[in-house]
C-alpha cells in the first residue's frame, strides 16, 4: 500500500487508509517493479516530467540503494513525488494498467487509455508477477521486434497517451516553453528560404 501523501489529484493517502477526493483532470501515476538501473529511473523521471505524470512509485530495494546515482538531468524528482511502496496499489478511481510483453495483452496502438491511469512496468531483468497482472484492469504491450529498454517503454507509453489525448497542445508556444536553453533555431517557411 502507498504510505505517503500524494497532494496532487488523488486526495490524501496514509498507511493503508485512502480518502479520495473527486478527480477532475486526468491523472497518471507510474509504478516501476524493482527497478535496477539509476540511468533508467533518471530517464523515467524525465519522461514523467515531459508527459505530465504526477507520481512515480517503485517497489524493491535496488533503486533505493542506487537512487543517488540517477541521471535526472532536469531535476524532475524535485517536483514529482518518487515513493517506495511494497506492492503496486492504485489510488481509488484509477485503473491499473500493466505494460508487459505477455500473451493476451492489447497492442498499444489499439488501446484507449483510461482517464485516471496507474501504469505498472516490470523490472529490467524480469516480468510483472502473475498476481499483479491478475489485479490489473488492462494489460498492454508495445508491438516491437524484441523487447525495449524499460525507460524507452515508459516514454513510448506516455507519448501514446499524449498523442491520443484530446487535450494535447500544439504550436510554437509549446516548443518555446519546452526546448532546451541552447536551442534557438527555427524552421523557415518555403517562401522565406527561397528568398535567401
Amino acid at each position: 500500500m502507498q504510505n505517503n501523501t500524494d497532494s496532487k489529484n488523488q486526495g490524501t493517502i496514509k498507511s493503508n487508509t485512502a480518502v479520495c477526493k473527486e478527480v477532475k483532470k486526468p491523472s497518471v501515476a507510474l509504478c516501476i517493479i524493482n527497478p535496477k538501473s539509476p540511468q533508467n529511473m533518471g530517464s523515467i523521471l524525465r519522461a514523467a516530467g515531459c508527459y505530465g505524470a504526477e507520481t512515480i512509485y517503485y517497489t524493491g530495494e535496488r533503486y533505493a540503494r542506487a537512487r543517488a546515482f540517477n541521471t535526472d538531468t532536469k531535476n524532475v524528482g524535485l517536483n514529482i513525488p518518487v515513493e517506495q511502496v511494497d506492492t503496486p496499489e492504485p489510488s481509488p478511481g484509477m485503473d491499473m494498467v500493466a505494460v508487459e510483453l505477455v500473451e493476451g495483452a492489447t497492442p498499444l496502438p489499439h488501446f484507449n487509455h483510461p482517464k485516471h491511469a496507474y501504469y505498472v512496468f516490470g523490472p529490467e531483468d524480469g516480468s510483472i508477477e502473475q498476481s499483479v497482472l491478475d489485479r490489473c484492469q488492462h494489460v498492454v504491450y508495445v508491438p516491437t521486434k524484441g523487447c525495449m529498454n524499460l525507460a524507452a517503454t515508459v516514454n513510448v507509453l506516455l507519448y501514446d497517451r499524449l498523442a491520443k489525448s484530446n487535450n494535447t497542445q500544439y504550436g510554437d508556444q509549446v516548443i518555446v516553453a519546452s526546448r532546451d536553453t541552447n536551442n534557438r533555431t527555427s524552421v523557415l517557411n518555403k517562401s522565406q528560404s527561397q528568398e535567401q
